[in-house]
This record gives structure tokens, sequence and C-alpha cells, in this order.
């Protein structure tokens, strides 16, 4: 694949009007939030890649001449229109409780999920994978062995579901299943409690647990706080019965707001709400947080009005993205509306752990690393279909990906790891760009 040559200057300038497409109004409403968000981005040309999906998609759609309906290796009808994460990169893992009470590693943040092709995840991860590997000083050889490694491991696991495997032969990432990193993370992540969780962020009085003050909360005046407890009385009314089997478990104790968002969710309105939990014991408490959701960056590159038309708004396609995407999700998770924005509603969880790939060095590790990412990428690509309960993807994802891929075993591995390499560059000098960009004043708002 091979992008247009473009001067730094012109390079900037197309830069900036992707940055205005996709954070031109929050930013206006919030430039503070955003010189952070940017701050964290010029730290590394990973970080940078994090926070630019945008980009990363407006370079496929113009550059690639790839889209929903421009075609591609590997695409057609059915495997054009998959349930995607949108931002799949290789920090996008990490760990969870699911509704049954396990551990589980997967893909997470779904923020930017939306129905597409399924090899633009791919990519996406490919990219990310030659960035952590030349920040790691690893050989372009090396890199493309990795990249490999992702691309068989994601086509074995998609040949293996679509042929009938059972159950106990691609299980998910357990305590009993999982190894290396990320066994590392899901014994990190049981060593956490939600009493943990509580006293960082609350405190006790008068014999009941409050929000504490600071350490990013922020006090709402009662016309707020209104608003909030609205919206909220609307977000019960989304979830599934099964999570509703105790009412007093949706007692609101306090209500905050909340400042200090990650790169993703800069300048979006946050609060956090406490809740009385599954039990009166003040250490089962739980805190959940209502966002408003954010347009994702690939729903500006899909053109088909009847996935467009299936969501109410950008909450309702979040929550219905990760409910289709992962199996077994947060049973708090919901949505509603406040101020006339789609919000996500979600648990504020106890037994998060992001996949640290800071201690990950040795080659050996990184690429048993990425050959679980593989896997993990492919079970999330077959879990959301005609099982999933949703109607907008009614066909097994799984079989088709099997049978496009089947018709070129051999490209497969080459396509990621050309993309890989030639991606991961334009990103390295787009981030040095954007750092010009930003310490010299040029990003408009800021």
């Amino acid at each position: 694949m091979s992008f247009p040559q473009l001067d730094g200057e012109h390079r900037g300038e197309e830069i900036l009007a992707v940055f205005d497409t996709a954070f031109g109004e929050l930013l206006a409403a919030d430039p503070a939030a955003f010189r952070v968000k940017f701050r964290k981005m010029a730290a590394s040309a990973f970080a940078f890649y994090r926070g630019t999906a945008g980009l990363f998609y407006h370079d496929l759609t113009v550059s690639d001449q790839f889209g929903s309906k421009r075609g591609g290796p590997y695409l057609d009808e059915r495997t054009s229109r998959v349930w995607i994460h949108g931002d799949l990169h290789a920090e996008n893992f990490g760990t969870y409780m699911d509704a049954n009470g396990r551990l589980i590693f997967n893909v997470n943040d779904f923020d930017e999920a939306y129905v597409g092709p399924f090899t633009w995840d791919l990519k996406r991860l490919a990219a990310s994978i030659a960035l952590i590997g030349y920040a790691k000083a690893l050989s372009d050889e090396q890199i493309s062995e990795l990249v490999t490694i992702y691309a068989v491991a994601y086509r074995e696991r998609i040949h293996a579901l679509a042929t009938g495997a059972k159950s106990d032969e691609v299980p998910p990432f357990t305590l009993d299943t999982a190894q290396g990193p990320l066994l590392d993370a899901l014994r990190d992540a049981r060593s956490l409690t939600r009493f943990g969780l509580l006293d960082s962020m609350t405190e006790i009085r008068d014999f009941e647990r409050r929000f504490a003050s600071g350490g990013g909360s922020v006090e709402l005046d009662a016309a707020t706080r209104y608003k909030v407890l609205a919206a909220f009385d609307g977000y019960l009314e989304t979830l599934p019965d099964s999570s509703l089997t105790r009412p007093d478990s949706y007692r609101v104790k306090d209500v905050v707001g909340r400042r200090g968002i990650g790169i993703g969710s800069a300048g979006l309105p946050s609060y956090n709400i406490l809740l009385e939990g599954h039990s009166d014991a003040l250490e089962n408490d739980v805190v959940i947080y209502i966002k408003q959701a954010q347009t994702p960056a690939v729903s500006r590159h899909i053109t088909d009005q009847a996935i467009r038309g299936y969501f109410q708004h950008e909450g309702h396609r979040t929550v219905i993205s990760q409910r289709a995407l992962q199996a077994h999700a947060d049973p708090w998770l919901g949505w509603t509306e406040l101020d006339g924005a789609g919000q996500l509603v979600a648990e504020v969880s106890p037994y998060a752990v992001d996949l640290d790939w800071g201690d990950i060095d040795d080659p050996e590790e990184i690429a048993q690393v990425v050959a679980d990412l593989g896997r993990a990428t492919a079970t999330m690509h077959s879990a959301a279909d005609d099982q999933s309960g949703e109607s907008l993807v009614p066909f097994s994802t799984e079989r088709a990906i099997d049978a496009a891929l089947a018709a070129d075993e051999e490209g497969f591995a080459p396509l990621l790891v050309d993309f890989a390499h030639t991606y991961g560059a334009r990103a390295r000098a787009d981030h040095q760009t954007f750092v010009d960009l930003f310490r010299n004043g040029r990003i408009p708002g800021l």
C-alpha cells in the first residue's frame, strides 16, 4: 500500500482539518481538556495514534480507496458489514468481571464500535503492533513476524469458530486458561477489591457512604443534579430484566460531576452516581458513571443509512455495540439522554486492569501476547452476529470471514504486515508534525 507523499506543511493542514471535524465542537467548549489530551498525545507516536482514530479512517478511505462501497481484499457484502470495535489497538485490551462473576481478559473500551469492514479492526491493530515494536527497538523483520503471528492466530480462531468448534476448544481468557502477561493482568484484577475502589472515591458520613471531595469530583448545583437524576431514571428503563431483580440496588446515595477524563473522551461531560448495590452493606455500594457518548470515527466513512438509522443516539449505539461484541457484558451497562445528547452508563469497575506493555520486552513474550490478541479479536468478531440478539448483522460473521479468508490464504498475513509497516511509519511522521503544530500554537482554539 502507498500513501500520497505530503510535505510537512500540507500534511499538517490535513491533520488540522481532520481534528476540526473530529474535535471542533468539543474543543471549543473545553479547550483546557484538550490541552491535557494533546499533551498526552505528544508523549509518543503510540499515544498520538491512540488519540487519532479519525485520522486513521480518513487515511484509509482517502488514500486506500477502501470503504464500505469501494471494496478491498477479503471484503464482500457481508464482511463489509460486521460489528467492529472501531479503535482496536494493542492497549485496548484488559480485564473485566462479566455478568456471571468471572474475571475475563478481552477487548475493552467500545466507545468507537460500529458496523463496517472487519479488516479495518485488523489493520488498526497491526499498525499499533508496529508502533510498539518500533518503540521497543525491534527490527522490521521482528515486527513483520509479530504481525504475522497475530494474523495467523486470528485466522485459526476464526476457522475454529466457523467450523463449529466446541466451547472448551476456544475458551475465554480466564484465570484458568490465560498465560503470561494476560494471566498477570487477571491476577492483578483479582487482588483488587470493591472496598479499595470505594475507599479511593468515597467516605462515610453520618453512617452513610458519600463521594469524597477533591480527586476530580465536582459538586453539582441543584438544577444539574435534578437533570442527572432524571437521566438516571431513563437509564433504568434500558437495563435487562435480569439486572433489576433487587430494585433497592439502584437507590441513589450521591451524585458528582467528574474531571480528568482520558485521551479518548476529552471535553465530554461525565458524572458519577453512588448506588446501594446488591446489599445494605456499605462495602457493596456501586459507582456508575454517565458519560456523553461520542460520534465514532468509523461512522463518518460508512454511508449505509440502515446502520445509522438503527441507533437512537450515540449512547444507544455504544451500549448495543458492546452487548453485541462482548459476551456477558457489564450488567450495569445501559444508556440514557441528558440535555438532548445520548449518554453511556456503566459501572466504574473495581476489577478493571489494562494490559500494560511497559514490562513486556522479551520478543518471545511479545509474540505470545499478540497471538492471544489475535484470538481475542476473532472471538469478538464472531460474537456479534445472528446469535447476538441484534438484527443489524443477520448472518454468521465467523463463517462469512472464514470464507473470505479461505479465498486467499496466502495473501492475508502479508496484507497486514505491509499495512503495519507503512502506516506505522506514517503515524511516526504524523506524530512529529502534530508536536510541531501543538508547540508552535498552530492548533486553532488552544
